[in-house]
């Protein structure tokens, strides 16, 4: 298992393939498939890659392919005339929220599967990603899996059984985050600053703040504790995010698209 092919290679596939380009260790991605032939010549030009329209010719030609379709064209994509031939006997990686292992496993009966999450970050080598193992994969399909999204991030092996609240919270998450960030940025631009300064000052703050609980390993709320002061302003601003009940909004929002993710297969 030297060389990849990436299926489908919209948003998400192009940012892994983006992120393993930056990689000199990672495995080698030698085709990408795209739907239309413009995207083909662009993924062509700008990553140095073989790029067709034909899912079926781009399986043959690597080891291991992954699946970064959109969940509703996954059946569509694999029962295309010589995909599963293209397959058999090679490892599948799907990214497909919803889309189980046993229905991948069924789709394609002779090949290995590895269920993945991953998140756009995985753009700048800062994804975030868990694996599951499916039908006929073993241990040396997940590990390379693995070795694949620690390429471009982190990345944790879990039952399949939680990857619906893995798309909810991890593979949805940086759009949540950007919310959030742009409202501390608004904020900031009601109180005065220019709005670039804002927008920097809250991205670095999350970056910095998000750092600290990977590498203290302390909980959050021990963090936040250490930056509070009595009577201080920081407390004064955690009260308002309270009186919004900002906790029950964010929590039920990562619920809603679990059960969002749960159906999408």
């Amino acid at each position: 298992m030297s060389t990849i092919a990436i299926l489908g290679c919209g948003t998400m596939g192009e940012a892994i393939l983006a992120g393993l380009a930056k990689t000199p260790e990672a495995p080698d991605v030698v085709v990408v498939s795209a739907r239309r032939q413009a995207t083909a010549d662009r993924l062509a030009a700008r990553y140095g890659v073989e790029a067709t329209t034909h899912n079926a010719e781009a399986a043959a030609k690597a080891d291991v392919s992954v699946l970064c379709v959109k969940p509703q064209a996954a059946k569509h994509v694999l029962d295309a005339p010589g995909v599963t031939e293209a397959l058999a006997g090679k490892l599948l990686i799907s990214i497909c929220a919803g889309v189980t292992t046993s229905q991948l496993a069924h789709w394609v009966p002779a090949s290995a599967v590895v269920r993945a999450m991953p998140n756009t970050p995985c753009l700048i080598r800062e994804g975030m990603t868990v694996v599951s193992p499916g039908p006929r994969s073993r241990e040396e399909h997940l590990a390379y899996a693995v070795s694949v999204f620690e390429a471009v991030g982190r990345c944790r092996v879990l039952d399949e059984k939680h990857l619906d609240a893995v798309t909810g919270l991890s593979g949805s998450g940086p759009a949540f985050a950007c919310v959030i960030l742009e409202a501390l940025a608004d904020g900031g631009v009601r109180m005065g600053l220019p709005r670039d300064v804002a927008v920097e000052l809250a991205a670095q703050t999350f970056q910095g703040a998000a750092r600290m609980v990977l590498e203290t390993g302390k909980h959050p709320a021990a963090l936040k504790d250490e930056v509070t002061t009595p009577a201080g302003c920081t407390i004064a601003g955690l009260l308002t995010m309270e009186d919004g009940r900002i906790r029950s909004i964010l929590a039920r929002t990562i619920e809603e698209a679990a059960n969002t993710a749960s159906t999408l297969g």
